[in-house]
């Protein structure tokens, strides 16, 4: 199975979010064609009502803990209660690589 897809999966599980978007960026860095290593995830969930910054990412990296262990280098989490993203409407982007150049 591919690493995006257990993330989702995962994410999808976890938070029963009304958004969610997983973006593999590893395009954006120097590593094999077809790596998946760098991501991107905007969680957009009533779970995240209440609850601190630090709160929901760490409950991102718990829930994809294994993944972070094995297979992901670097990820990019957005968390927001459905009312935050309503108001917002999207993520940021992630910032350029500046580990080398693009291959």
């Amino acid at each position: 199975m591919k690493i995006q897809t257990q993330i989702t999966e995962k994410l999808a599980h976890a938070f029963a979010p009304v958004h969610l978007d997983v973006r593999n960026e590893s395009y954006m860095h120097n590593v094999p064609e077809g790596a998946e290593s760098h991501f991107k995830v905007v969680v957009v969930s009533g779970e995240f009502e209440g609850k601190r910054l630090i709160q929901r990412h760490r409950a991102i990296n718990t829930t994809l803990a294994d993944e972070l262990a094995n297979d992901i280098h670097a990820l990019a989490i957005h968390t927001y209660t459905p009312e935050e993203w309503q108001e917002q409407a999207q993520a940021p982007d992630s910032p350029a690589c500046r580990g080398g150049g693009l291959k």
